[in-house]
C-alpha cells in the first residue's frame, strides 16, 4: 500500500516522471518569474528585466505544438549589451553544491568538472512564445522530471543550436519535451495563455553563431554572438518578413507561351474555309477575318510583312489569272489572302494584326508543299503552322 500510495505522488507531482510519455499526464504552467517546484539554485535571472512581447508564428492546431527552429530570427527577446541571466552567479551557486552541480551533470550529459565550461558557453535570452520543455528539479540528492511550459519572457539559457537548456529562475536544467496525447495541464494559466500557442524549440541543424534578438525596450534589434553576455552585442536590421508567392500569368517574351496583344492590336483572326473549326492558340479561339485586308493593312511595317517568295504556278493552288494591276506591282509585298479560282474568297490565314503580332496560318489541307524557305518559327502555341507557298499580292480595295 506505502509502495502503491508513492507511485500516485510521483505521477501527480512536479517532482516524478511517472507521468512522462504517458497518454493522460500532466504539464505544469510556469509564470515567467516564479521559481516553481524543487529549485536547483536560487534565481539568477535580471530583475529588471523586461518581458519580451509574444513573436509572430503562424497558427497551429491544439492538437500538438509546433517545432520552431531554435536558429529562427526572433524567437528570443532581451535587453541590447545587457543578458537575461548572471551566468557567473550560476556557475557559482552549484560550485558551492557539488551533489546539485553533479545531478545537474548527469540531467545534460555531462561530467561534474564540465559544468562551468558548459554554462559559459550557453547564450543568456528571453523566450518569446509559450514553450514546452522537459523540466528537473532537485530532491532529495537527485534530479527529479516533469513536463511544462514555460511562459513567454522567461529568462533562460541557450545552446549553440538554439534551444533552451536552464531556466534561470530556479537554475533547473532542461531538456527536450516528451510528447504526451492529451495531457492535464496543472498549475493557474496567464493572461493569453493559448495551449495552439505553445512551441517546442527544434535544434537548429546548423551551429548559431550569432542570435538576432527583439529588444522591447525601444522596440529594435540587435545581434548577440553564441556565448556572449551581452558585451559585444550590435545593432541590426529586422528580420524579413516571411516571402509571399502571388502566380505571375507573365512572361518574358523568350518564353510566352501566348500571343502578346496590347490595346490597339486586334485579336490574331484566321480565314475559315468549308467547316473547318479553327484550332484554339493557347486557350483563345482565333475570330474569323473578313473577306478582305482592311486599307490600314496596306500601311504595315515591313517587318510584319512575310518574305517575297517566288510565284507558285501549280495548278491545285492558285488557278486564277495573275493579276497585272499597276497599283499591285508598285505596292510593297504583303501579307493577303489567296483569290479562290471558283468564286474569289478568301481561302488561306490571313492576319490583320500590327507588327507586335506574329502572323500566323493554319496548316495547309490541300495537300500542297510549303516553301521551307518561308516557314516562319512556330507560333505561341506552339504549333509549327507553314505559310502557304503562294504569290503575295494586295487585292484592289
Amino acid at each position: 500500500m506505502a509502495a502503491a500510495a508513492l507511485a500516485v505522488v510521483l505521477t501527480n507531482s512536479p517532482g516524478g516522471g511517472g507521468s512522462a510519455g504517458s497518454g493522460g499526464g500532466e504539464v505544469f504552467l510556469q509564470n515567467a518569474a516564479a521559481s516553481g517546484p524543487d529549485p536547483f539554485t536560487r534565481s539568477t535571472a535580471r530583475a529588471d528585466a523586461t518581458s519580451a512581447p509574444p513573436a509572430s508564428l503562424p497558427p497551429r492546431t491544439a492538437s500538438a505544438a509546433t517545432e520552431v527552429s531554435g536558429s529562427t530570427p526572433g524567437l528570443y527577446g532581451g535587453t541590447q549589451s545587457a543578458a537575461s541571466c548572471d551566468v557567473e552567479q550560476q556557475v557559482r551557486y552549484l560550485s558551492a553544491e557539488p551533489s546539485k552541480n553533479a545531478a545537474f551533470a548527469s540531467v545534460m550529459g555531462i561530467s561534474a568538472g564540465d559544468v562551468p565550461r558548459y554554462l559559459r558557453s550557453l547564450t543568456p535570452l528571453q523566450l518569446r512564445a509559450d514553450t514546452r520543455v522537459t523540466n528537473h528539479g532537485f530532491r532529495d540528492g537527485s534530479a527529479t522530471t516533469y513536463q511544462a511550459v514555460l511562459q513567454a519572457g522567461t529568462a533562460v539559457m541557450v545552446d549553440g543550436r538554439g534551444v533552451p537548456r536552464v531556466r534561470c529562475a530556479c537554475g533547473n536544467p532542461l531538456t527536450d519535451p516528451v510528447p504526451q496525447k492529451e495531457p492535464r495541464t496543472t498549475g493557474t494559466p496567464w493572461q493569453g495563455y493559448n495551449t495552439s500557442q505553445v512551441v517546442v524549440v527544434a535544434p537548429s541543424v546548423t551551429v548559431v553563431n550569432v542570435f538576432v534578438v527583439y529588444d522591447p525596450r525601444d522596440d529594435s534589434w540587435f545581434a548577440r554572438k553564441h556565448g556572449d553576455t551581452g558585451r559585444h552585442d550590435k545593432p541590426t536590421p529586422p528580420p524579413p518578413p516571411p516571402p509571399t508567392r502571388s502566380p505571375s500569368t507573365s512572361a518574358s517574351p523568350s518564353t510566352s507561351t501566348s500571343p502578346s496583344v496590347s490595346p490597339s492590336s486586334p485579336v490574331p483572326c484566321v480565314t475559315v474555309t468549308g467547316t473547318e473549326t479553327p484550332p484554339p492558340i493557347n486557350g483563345i479561339t482565333p475570330s474569323p477575318c473578313p473577306a478582305t485586308l482592311s486599307p490600314s493593312a496596306s500601311t504595315s511595317s515591313p517587318t510584319s510583312s512575310p518574305p517575297t517568295s517566288p510565284p507558285d504556278t501549280s495548278p491545285s493552288t492558285d488557278t486564277s489569272p495573275p493579276d497585272s494591276s499597276p497599283a499591285t506591282e508598285s505596292s510593297a509585298p504583303e501579307s493577303a489572302p489567296v483569290t479562290d479560282s471558283t468564286d474569289g474568297t478568301d481561302s488561306s490565314a490571313s492576319v490583320s494584326s500590327p507588327a507586335s503580332v506574329s502572323p500566323l496560318s493554319p496548316p495547309a489541307d490541300s495537300g500542297t508543299a510549303s516553301d521551307s524557305s518561308s516557314v516562319p518559327a512556330p507560333g505561341p502555341g506552339g504549333a509549327p503552322w507553314a505559310r502557304s507557298a503562294v504569290p503575295d499580292r494586295q487585292p484592289l480595295v
